[in-house]
């Protein structure tokens, strides 16, 4: 099985993000901050070396991460 680049959080937020959910809809889901959000955002925006969110769930889609 492939190893994921995402940390479990990572994924669970951009699951969540694919699915038209705010930062603040998702932090009140998680129970966590918005601030904890964007930090998971930006972490993964980083590890792929793109820029911004829709180029990093585009990526995510396209390299099996997530599914739409």
């Amino acid at each position: 099985m492939k190893r994921s680049i995402l940390t479990n959080r990572e994924k669970e937020i951009f699951e969540l993000l694919v699915r038209n959910k705010s930062t603040k809809e998702i932090a009140e889901l998680l129970k966590i901050s918005e601030k904890t959000i964007r930090n998971h955002i930006s972490n993964t925006i980083q590890k792929l070396g793109v820029k911004g969110r829709a180029s990093a769930l585009v990526e995510l889609v396209r390299i099996g991460e997530i599914t739409i």
